[in-house]
């Protein structure tokens, strides 16, 4: 069986408005900030990280855990399940909070799924597991 995804990293500028949208938008978990820098969130079966841009590319100082910079240029994507209030649900919850939805897909093998943009533009999907055939 392959590998699941651990973890995903999407890029902001303005962490704050971008972790006020995926706690309380998408209703993560918010476990760990570092201002300036990065949030991260727990996800079902994984986790989201939100990183600075600005930030990531700087090597780590002597001492520190010695993660590699990194870093991404322009809109990322993300896709979460839509189980439990399935697309429909997850339609519902994005208009009440003000989220204009930009997409709305019914994929060949018949599954649906929604697109919206997060504070710093990245593309953020809900969309059924039966997409990949989950």
């Amino acid at each position: 069986m392959p590998p699941s995804v651990l973890e995903t990293c999407l890029y902001a500028e303005d962490l704050d408005a971008a972790e006020a949208f995926y706690r309380d938008v998408v209703g993560l978990e918010l476990i760990l900030s570092e201002p300036g820098r990065h949030r991260f969130f727990r996800a079902s079966g994984g986790m989201v990280f939100l990183f600075d841009p600005r930030a990531t590319p700087i090597p780590p100082p002597e001492g520190a855990l010695p993660v590699p910079p990194h870093g991404a240029h322009g809109h990322g994507h993300v896709c979460f399940s839509a189980e439990g209030p399935g697309v429909e649900g997850w339609a519902a919850r994005l208009e009440q909070c003000g989220v204009e939805i930009e997409s709305r897909v019914a994929w060949p093998n018949g599954a649906l799924s929604i697109y919206c943009r997060d504070p710093a533009g990245n593309s953020v999907e809900f969309a059924e597991p039966r997409l990949w055939g989950l």
